[in-house]
């Protein structure tokens, strides 16, 4: 079977998934069809359907280049042809959004970063709010600053136009309670609403403008009678908001349908992580989200939900979450439609799920997992665990993942629906539970490691109680316990025939089990550090482990005995898998590396070196054309196998030589020198240029000078290092020096620029002049000659 197995000698990065929101500033385009996202001082567009690869408002910039002139926020126009950014550099710019080239730049004269920007309704003017306390109104087409609004306290963070543009009318609020409004043609305060006793985080006018709603950290909503100026209702919401929009009448939200009728419906969201719609002139809740994938804030007064999105075209509603998540909903059903991860943190375990490897499913940084479609990258954020997911592990049935909150949870996944449900739950641990693994498909279990050093089998039943969603989920039964080392156990795997297990832990030790019993098999010592993943290989009976030592061992599983050692990192290595049949392994390093291993060998066939820190989690395809790799940059990067390709081009490549070699074998078997030379400086051969131009000179044929100035660039380049090597050789110095000449005449012309043009020189110089001095010599000795057959000349005639 080996034999036929093909190994693998090239991988390349054929898709690196990186994150596009981290933070801040959420526009959704009128169309519904793209998000716009501030992604590490730049801005990111991502399509709603096709997450692959985001665009970059602007051009690629290096990281270095981003620091110098980083964005804080952006706006986009109403019809979504303009986006208008504030830049660390204290310029604005405008934006073509679909060309996503800068059309216009101008100074703001804030004192400070520029907090928040917004677009007046139709369009033509620009509001900015700084940490300077000011609003400055902009008409971006001639780069004007019409009016500055003075008022408010601390950093301005939320402006609004008025709906109405006749009105000519902004409202704004600080970092104080009070919302003010401005006429900003006059530059006059024209009203202030006080009510709120924390910053006010949300206004929204209704559709009527008779009417505005605001939300802030103080836990309440106020309906505010635009004209008077009063608080017509101020309603307690128990949470801290952050965002409120006001819905048009006759929308339905959640099967209930908002009355036309003199109504006016908010959507407010905040720390509890739920979307509710309240009817403000009776205060009462019309709708309460109960389908919520938003995690609820840890601690009071901390973040869940930042920004809400109403696209009144398409019907829906777009969540933005304090963990990064964009979640679309369908307004009329409340449920989710589209997930979106922008930023991963800390990937910590992948596993691949489907029939073909489609799906992917991601443990990060958070209670929640991810599961990816990697055709399209669309997200379904899977909520269950009530603490950070350490570990996940599949088989073609069931995922079962494990948490920090001393639970693992079996799921089912449906795959033509992309849905996955919960099917029960184990709680027996009293600690973290750090690594889970699953048995193939003929004996149903698991097992799990935890920091109690306790190592569990869990049973997998044939069949499920289907419960309602508001009983608890049925108990995995607990098969086996063992305190299993005298340290935390950093893993645990299960053997290809589910009779053995294997565990590595901080105690530098692995061992081995039986399944049926949970008995110690065998106990495999010699790794210096401790020990952070074990595998079994698929083919043969051994086991391999991986360290903090930076060392990779392979051990017989017959007699315990350490066959191989692998050494090659520099740091820990994290994890290993076996690829091509066993005969090879892929590691990945706490250095950010990735190396590939020939087992024969113990050779390091290669390195790749793309990810910026440490590397948790691997996975392989079946077919091992491809592998993920994800770490704690947040990089999630798909490998392509080019090993085929590779070898198809260097065997292409070489055909290329040799027919090119046999032409030129042609041309100087036909005395066609001039030709020849073209080709030999294609072909790079030293050689056959020094013959060729030895050659020319012999057949004293004219025409060298001439073919040597209709040379490109860089086959003169080639030539003068050809020159340069015959030069160190005194037998081939005339045809250096006629090459070097006519080179160097052709540099002083203009004609041939060369890189390093001084160590070109300087490397033949030394020899120059020896052949200078060796030629004086020669000439000496033949004047002398000369004069000595001059001399004997009469001596000679007087003789004869």
């Amino acid at each position: 079977m080996n034999s036929k197995v093909k190994l693998k000698e090239v991988y390349e990065v054929q898709t690196q998934y990186k994150a596009f929101y981290t933070g801040g500033t959420v526009a959704w385009t009128p169309d519904g069809q793209q998000f716009l996202c501030l992604n590490n001082g730049t801005i990111s567009i991502v399509s709603v359907d096709n997450q692959q690869e985001p665009a970059t408002l602007g051009e690629v910039q290096t990281d270095e280049e981003i620091n110098e002139d980083v964005i804080y926020t952006f706006a986009i126009a109403a019809t979504g042809n303009s986006v208008v950014s504030a830049h660390r550099s204290g310029l604005l710019k405008l934006w073509d959004r679909e060309a996503r080239q800068q059309l216009k730049m101008w100074k703001a004269i804030h004192q400070g970063p520029i907090a928040t920007l917004v677009f007046s309704p139709d369009d033509s003017l620009v509001a900015s709010g700084g940490s300077d306390t000011t609003i400055r109104v902009w008409d971006p087409s001639r780069q004007l600053c019409l009016g500055t609004l003075r008022g408010c306290t601390g950093v301005v963070n939320l402006i609004v136009f008025h709906p109405d543009a006749e009105s000519k009318t902004v409202v704004a609020a600080g970092d104080d309670e009070r919302i003010h409004a401005w006429n900003y043609e006059t530059r006059e305060r024209t009203k202030t609403f006080a009510g709120h006793f924390s910053r006010v985080t949300g206004v929204s006018f209704s559709t009527d403008r008779r009417f505005l709603v605001s939300s802030g950290r103080d836990k309440i909503l106020i309906l505010w009678n635009y004209e008077t100026q009063e608080a017509i209702k101020t309603i307690p919401v128990y949470e801290a908001l952050e965002t409120v929009t006001v819905l048009p009448a006759g929308v339905t939200v959640g099967g209930c349908k908002l009355s036309s009728d003199n109504g006016v419906y908010a959507a407010c969201g905040g720390e509890e992580g739920i979307i509710k719609v309240w009817e403000m002139t009776e205060a009462k809740i019309v709708y309460k989200q109960s389908n919520s994938l938003v995690t609820r804030a840890t601690e009071e007064g901390g973040l869940s939900i930042t920004h809400l999105i109403y696209s009144n075209t398409l019907g829906q509603m777009a969540i933005v979450s304090a963990d990064h998540n964009l979640l679309v909903h369908d307004c009329a059903s409340f449920e989710c439609v589209r997930q979106l991860a922008g930023f991963s943190d800390e990937i910590l375990d992948i596993v691949l799920l489907g029939k073909n490897d489609r799906y992917l499913a991601m443990a990060t940084n958070s209670n929640d997992f991810k599961i990816y479609d990697t055709t399209t990258m669309n997200c379904q954020l899977v909520k269950g665990h009530t603490d950070i997911v350490l570990s996940l592990s599949a088989n073609q049935r069931y995922l079962v993942s494990s948490s920090k909150d001393n639970s693992i949870r079996l799921w089912q996944f449906d795959e033509e629906q992309f849905t996955i449900k919960c099917l029960a739950v184990g709680l027996k641990h009293t600690s973290a539970v750090g690594s889970v693994a699953i048995s193939g498909s003929s004996a149903p279990f698991c097992a799990s490691v935890s920091q109690d050093r306790c190592l569990k089998t869990w049973k997998i039943p044939k069949r499920f109680e289907q419960g309602t969603d508001t009983e608890e989920l049925p108990r995995l039964q607990c098969n086996l316990t063992q305190l299993a080392h005298e340290k935390d156990i950093n893993c645990v795997c299960i053997a290809p025939n589910d009779r053995l297990l294997a565990t590595g832990s901080q105690d530098k030790t692995a061992k081995l089990w039986d399944v049926s019993d949970l008995s110690v098999v065998g106990v495999l010592r010699g790794h210096r550090r401790g020990i952070w993943a074990v595998r079994f290989s698929p083919v043969d009976q051994i086991l391999l482990t991986n360290a903090a030592d930076c060392s990779i061992k392979l051990w017989s599983l017959t007699d315990m005995s350490c066959l191989k050692t692998l050494e090659g990192h520099d740091s820990s290595v994290l994890r290993v898998e076996f690829i091509s049949g066993g005969m090879q392994l892929l590691s990945a390093g706490a250095d950010g590396l990735l190396k590939l291993w020939s087992i024969k060998s113990s050779e390091c066939l290669e390195t790749m070196d793309k990810h910026e820190s440490r590397i948790w989690a691997l996975c392989v395809t079946r077919d091992e054309s491809t592998f993920f790799s994800g770490g704690s940059d947040s990089q999630l990067i798909k490998w392509h196998d080019v090993t085929d390709a590779k070898r198809e081009q260097a065997m292409n490549a070489r055909k290329e030589v040799l027919l090119q070699e046999q032409e030129l074998n042609n041309l100087l078997s036909e005395k066609k020198l001039l030709k020849a030379l073209r080709l030999s400086l294609n072909l790079d051969r030293p050689l056959s240029t020094l013959k060729i131009v030895n050659e020319v000179i012999k057949s004293q044929e004219t025409g060298l000078e001439e073919t040597i100035r209709k040379l490109s660039n860089d086959h003169k380049e080639t030539l003068l290092r050809h020159a340069i090597e015959w030069n160190t050789n005194s037998k081939n110095a005339r045809p250096a020096q006629l090459v070097l000449h006519t080179l160097l005449q052709e540099v002083l012309a203009g004609r041939f620029q060369v890189s390093e043009l001084n160590k070109h020189l300087e490397a033949s110089l030394p020899y120059t002049e020896r052949h200078f001095k060796r030629l004086t010599e020669y000439m000496k000795d033949l004047k002398f000659v000369e004069y000595s057959l001059r001399c004997m000349q009469p001596h000679a005639s007087r003789t004869e």
